[in-house]
């Protein structure tokens, strides 16, 4: 469903077209005739969800068809996750939202039942690709409880609160009139209420008998036939759960007391037993000390040797603090099997169906609130199944999301080829057990990848082609560093309260395969892929003093004259040698007072074994300055064809060079304003050696005075310094009494938003003297105290362009964005020859300001004249480890686009996006030609340049839930629609768009959503997802063998259409429940189109059943021939023999 805002479409077409107009009259714009032919329409583009990925989010129930093979979850936010075999997946809502508490398929039958928090049951048709709601049913004055659904049978028991049960016929989803009442099930003489119904079954040897359960301890055996009580059972404790042998004569109970008590049917008065599982026994014969509840018990019988009893709880109290456990005991043997979170259901997997036959379990699945575990019973240790499903998403929380559509196609083999060597040991070596449900039918067919960053510093890489899911490979980062600190040096140096490894944005260059991340310790890992492995002796860091503009601190720049130097990793001296002891801060200005030049993380020191996959070239730390800890990493890029780094926050931004492990740039965010000063830069090492008393002096030079410290980053002149020390100590005061932590999952993120979602409402100021034409949005992702006012870097772009005006050729150069709204480029000098480019120095040189907006600038991109994007130049990936012959066969540098395109007065278009606009500017005269205001209420949070159709457009993500399409180069609105309101920051966190109209978030902590905007994958959206019903034939009947078909001893049969229904039961009470009918009843729902497979398949048993059929008459025809031939023959004789007698001779 679109949802357009006419006015603001309009407005965009009249900014549009009076900026085209002013543009035309300024020098070097496009004329009418020269303007890009845009492909893109709004019919193009729709909005709608594809698959979800994921452990369901807090799951509160599970069912298992035994015969589709499928397994459903209920959640406690009222979703419905549905799984079969690998990449077979399903989601379902229920609109109340309201807890699922039970759920009942009908086996083989292609339906489920489930039950709801909110007194409601709901009939799902399974038999169509997206399960649809056929019946509901909505109870007024009673609570449901319990429900139980007989196999084959089509009246569904519901227990209530009150004690009641209440029986519905699931084709009509109608109340019988047949009711249970729980003053005619218990005894008369029994003068409390037995409470809530817990558990419901039928004898499974007789229909005609339901075992009843009351919270109180008390079972009661009814006959339906007669209505009434056959038996009670009655024990002091409450009951959780019940379970029945299969021959029908005995049921185990489990009590809240951590007992299991076992019944024989004709003996209501003392159970046959009782034990306690985990109950230390007392020598001198008393009962055993009390333990905790048994949740749920299970018993299951075996042909050929003793039954399976598996529970849940039952733990002994002493055991404080112990992990959830599974007990199994088959014969004398007891299991205990510890589970990594609590369990919330568990089910045994059997090989029948039918309850009154052997049931041979084969294993147990067991939910858990944040994981999924299916034991093998047949083998020895009882070993877990290997998880096919993609459930580890949340193994640790997710803190970033990047999406990568049709990347180069040989990256998933090598990615998995890296990651299948990291699969644990140990699994069972049977199949996966839920196997129903058939692939999709879908035509798509390029490669994508989803990289998640975690807060324990580990990087996931997710094959997502057609619509599936599957882990290939998994980095951790935090292998780099020293785990084992003291807690004191932990308070000293940490900037955040747990998860100092946590990945706070990343950067990734398919082509090159090279990776770059932050963390939330102000730390960069830059990681090449190697298929071979690597011992790395010393790893290679560089320590960068990003300075507050606030602080009296030394500048980390020597002036400018630096003679290019390079480390010698073996010689340099550890972090641990060149700095001093950490102390705690005091605010002072003495030399053992602030801390300084520390690191937040300490490298690790003895040598790191790199096994194949990614493995770490450089890391580079913020440090410490003055007492003031480094501010967090908010945007960072890296380009493999430059061999360039960068990285920026609210001090400023650095440019490093990790081919030369140097830092080229570090420079404060105001010092890019002025294009007076070429700001030409030398490279440098950043290791710096520290005299006695504690001064920190540049690596080069030990005896700059506090004037040289003050030089400015970019010159060799000094600049202003401010010496007032009244002012360094208000902010150091600042410092004290206000908190610098941040939270585990990026709250620079979390600072951004409440900011803005704060100021929304309240009338904003010019943060900005140098232009006061329009109201700036204030910082988006400063977390320091009193940074709302100071600019910070937000977006980086490498391209190859113009770098100033009219200039006549293309060059390297980088695109800075800030919060403030204002894009600077910076022009890269890299040396000529490749084989220079090791010896000789990168130049880096300040611009000037391009362009201003509305808002933080969010993303950057470069087209060319007829509107294709311009993608920023990369090297080919080539194994760091492989021989010199193959590095150099396999290293090339790539252009960013082919020189055809840069021919014409204006040969580009760059393309900028902030929070509250869009422009595009013509190159190199910079004349903005287009200009879209997207919102004047909200503010964007994700933006991303994309292909679409065979064209690109911008994409939007606003905080009040609007996603939007801006067309190419025009900025002509293409698509508005009221999505998904901004409720959770996790949402803001992890949103991303991606090529041919896909883009995805985390839903929950555990779950991404994948959606799509384009018209053509909605469509084809019905054949790309899984199938989850097929036609399985129903496994047939246990056979009751001679004797107890002569004696009737088998399972007795229950007419229950007469017993239940309307003839017979009456009708039930209106007012008890509330219909709401579907589309349709079973036999619709039977008859449902469930895709062209289903068809197929559904046709191809019908003519089998018909050829069986014409098969079967043309034996009875047969038949009947040979006895017709063979009766004429008869005959024939018969006529010979008295043909010639008389008749009196007869």
């Amino acid at each position: 469903m679109k949802k357009f805002n006419i006015r603001k479409v309009l407005d965009g077409l009249t900014a549009a077209s009076s900026s085209s107009s002013s543009g035309a009259a300024q020098p070097g714009a496009p004329r009418e005739n020269d303007a890009v032919q845009e492909t893109l329409q709004s019919e193009h583009f729709q909005l709608c969800k594809t698959v979800r990925h994921g452990f369901p989010y807090q799951p509160s129930s599970m069912a298992f068809d035994p015969v589709q093979k499928i397994l459903a979850v209920g959640t406690q936010t009222g979703a419905l996750r549905l799984f079969g075999r690998a990449g077979v997946e399903c989601f379902c809502q229920h609109e109340s939202g309201a807890a699922v508490i039970q759920l009942q398929f009908l086996i083989n039958e292609g339906a489920l039942v489930s039950a709801l928090a909110d007194d409601s049951i709901h009939m799902w048709n399974l038999r169509q690709k997206i399960p649809a709601i056929l019946h509901s049913l909505k109870f007024n004055r009673e609570r449901i409880t319990y429900c139980h659904l007989p196999f084959q049978s089509k009246w569904l028991y519901i227990g209530t609160e009150r004690g009641n049960i209440h029986i519905v016929n699931v084709e009509s989803f109608t109340l019988s009139g047949y009711v249970v009442m729980w003053n005619k099930a218990i005894e008369l003489s029994t003068k409390t209420h037995p409470g809530p119904v817990v558990h419901i079954s039928d004898n499974p040897m007789d229909e005609g008998k339901l075992l009843i359960g009351f919270e109180c301890g008390i079972v009661v055996l009814w006959d339906l036939k007669s209505k009434k009580a056959d038996c009670r059972y009655n024990y002091d404790e409450a009951i959780h759960s019940v379970a029945w042998h299969h021959e029908g004569k005995q049921f185990v109970c489990s009590h809240s007391d951590g007992t299991l008590t076992t019944w024989n049917i004709r003996v209501p008065a003392k159970s046959a037993q009782i034990i306690t599982p985990h109950g230390k026994q007392p020598k001198d014969g008393k009962k055993p000390e009390p333990c905790k509840p048994i949740l749920k018990v299970e018993y299951k019988t075996t042909r050929a040797g003793d039954p399976f009893m598996v529970l849940s709880g039952g733990l002994s109290y002493d055991t404080v603090g112990r992990r959830a456990c599974l007990t199994v005991m088959h014969g004398k043997s007891t299991a205990v099997l510890e589970m990594d979170y609590p369990i919330v259901d568990f089910l045994t997997l059997c090989e029948t169906p039918y309850p009154n036959d052997f049931q041979e379990p084969y294993a147990v699945m067991v939910l858990l609130e944040k994981d999924l575990v299916l034991i093998d019973l047949g083998q020895i240790g009882y070993p877990i199944f290997e998880n096919p499903y993609p459930l580890t998403i949340h193994e640790s929380p997710v803190t970033c999301c990047e999406y990568f559509v049709d990347c180069p196609a040989e990256l998933i083999p090598a990615l998995y080829s890296v990651g299948s060597r990291q699969k644990r040991q140990g699994y069972s070596k049977k199949e996966w057990p839920i196997s129903g449900g058939n692939w999709g039918q879908g035509t798509q067919s390029y490669p994508e990848i989803i990289i998640t960053g975690h807060a324990d510093g580990s990087i996931k890489f997710w094959d997502a082609s057609a619509l599936m899911l599957q882990v290939l490979y998994k980095l951790k980062t935090a292998k780099v560093f020293e785990k084992a600190r003291s807690k004191e040096e932990k308070a000293n140096t940490d900037i955040v309260e747990e998860d100092p490894f946590a990945i706070q944005t990343m950067s990734w260059c398919p082509e090159s395969r090279m990776l770059c991340v932050a963390g939330v310790s102000a730390h960069v890992l830059i990681y090449r892929f190697s298929k071979q492995e690597v011992t790395t002796e010393v790893v290679q860091l560089l320590e960068v003093r990003m300075q507050s503009e606030f602080s009296n601190g030394d500048s980390p720049d020597p002036g400018g004259e630096q003679t290019p130097t390079l480390p010698n990793p073996g010689a340099s001296p550890s972090p641990q040698e060149s700095e001093p002891p950490s102390q705690p801060s005091t605010g002072s200005n003495s030399s053992d007072g602030p801390r300084d030049n520390i690191a937040c993380l300490q490298v690790r020191s003895s040598p790191l074994k790199q096994s194949p996959g990614y493995q770490v070239e450089l890391v580079i730390q913020l440090v410490w300055v003055s007492g003031e800890p480094p501010q967090p990493i908010t945007s960072l890029a890296i380009n493999s064809s430059y061999g360039l780094v960068v990285f920026g926050n609210s001090n400023g931004l650095a440019v490093v060079d990790y081919l030369q492990k140097t830092l080229l740039l570090n420079m404060g965010t105001s010092e890019l304003y002025s294009p007076s000063d070429p700001y030409h830069r030398q490279p440098r090492s950043p290791r710096k050696v520290r005299q006695s008393s504690g001064a920190t002096c540049d690596s080069n030079d030990g005896s700059n005075t506090s004037e040289d410290r003050c030089k400015s980053p970019t010159s060799g002149s000094t600049s202003p310094c401010n010496s007032d020390d009244e002012r360094k100590q208000r902010f150091i005061e600042k410092v004290k009494f206000k908190s610098r932590r941040f939270s585990k999952t990026v709250a620079n993120d979390f600072a951004k938003m409440s900011r803005k979602i704060s100021s929304s409402s309240e009338p904003k100021t010019d943060l900005d003297a140098k232009d006061n034409t329009f109201t700036r949005s204030r910082s988006s992702s400063v977390t320091s105290i009193d940074r709302e006012s100071r600019e910070s870097i937000s977006a980086f772009h490498f391209c190859e362009s113009y770098p100033r005006k009219m200039d006549g050729a293309v060059g390297p150069c980088l695109l800075v964005g800030t919060t403030q709204g204002t894009v600077v480029m910076v022009a890269l000098s890299l040396p000529p020859a490749v084989d220079q480019r090791l010896q000789q120095p990168v130049g880096i040189s300040s611009c000037g300001t391009m362009v201003t907006l509305k808002g933080g600038i969010l993303t950057m991109a470069l087209l060319d004249a007829t509107g294709a994007l311009l993608p920023p130049s990369f090297e080919s990936w080539y194994d760091p480890n492989a021989s010199d012959e193959e590095k150099e066969k396999s290293r090339r540098r790539r252009p960013a686009s082919p020189p055809s395109s840069q021919e014409g007065p204006e040969a580009q278009f760059a393309v900028l996006c902030s929070e509250k606009q869009a422009k595009v500017l013509a190159m190199p005269s910079q004349t903005r030609v287009y200009k879209h205001n997207i919102t004047e209420s909200s503010f964007v949070l994700r933006a991303d340049v994309v292909q679409m159709a065979g064209a690109y457009c911008i994409a939007c993500f606003c905080a009040n839930g609007h996603i939007m399409t801006l067309s190419l180069p025009s900025l002509r609105p293409l698509l508005d629609v009221n999505y998904l309101p901004l409720t959770d920051m996790r949402i803001a966190r992890t949103f991303c768009f991606s090529n041919l109209g896909q883009a995805l978030y985390l839903t929950s902590p555990t779950e991404i959503q994948r959606i799509t905007y384009s018209q053509e994958t909605c469509d084809n959206r019905q054949e790309m997802l899984s199938e989850l019903f097929t036609p399985v034939e129903t496994p047939e009947a246990p056979n009751r063998g001679f004797f107890k078909g002569l004696f009737g001893g088998g399972a007795q049969s229950l007419d229950r259409e007469d017993l239940f229904g309307e003839t017979g039961a009456g009708k039930a009470s209106r007012s008890l429940a509330q219909h709401i009918p579907g589309p349709a009843g079973m036999e619709g729902m039977k008859c449902a189109a469930s895709g062209v497979v289903g068809d197929l398949a559904r046709a191809r048993i019908a003519l089998d059943e018909r050829g069986q059929k014409l098969g079967e008459l043309e034996d009875r025809t047969a038949a009947m021939m040979a006895s017709a031939d063979s009766f004429s023959k008869h005959a024939h004789d018969m006529m010979l023999k008295y043909k010639d007698k008389k008749w009196y001779q007869l």
